[in-house]
């Protein structure tokens, strides 16, 4: 099993997605493809996503019995923390007051 989620991703990717995957809500893709297929989509997704976010989770043979990937402006991060891959914030930006 393969899931895409995609925030502020512009309609062309969002349209090549779409000729891979079923969309089943507004920016959530699903499908069940080879690793090679789901490398080719995940390029795809890094190389439109623009100032928006992607997340890709896939089964996977370990404890948590899933991978996933990011890409984009979103503030979480995955990071690995003794041999656990978890998922971190960034510090929230200071917006300056005008």
């Amino acid at each position: 099993m393969l899931v895409i989620v995609l925030q502020n991703a512009p309609p062309r990717l969002r349209g090549r997605l779409a000729v891979w995957l079923l969309e089943i809500r507004a920016g959530v893709y699903v499908g069940s493809f080879s690793r090679k297929v789901r490398e080719y989509l995940w390029e795809q997704v890094e190389e439109g996503i623009k100032d928006g976010d992607a997340i890709m989770t896939w089964r996977a043979n370990n404890e948590a019995g899933f991978e996933f990937l990011t890409c984009g402006t979103d503030r979480r991060m995955p990071i690995v923390w003794d041999g656990v891959r978890l998922v971190s914030f960034h510090p929230e930006t200071p917006q300056d007051d005008l």
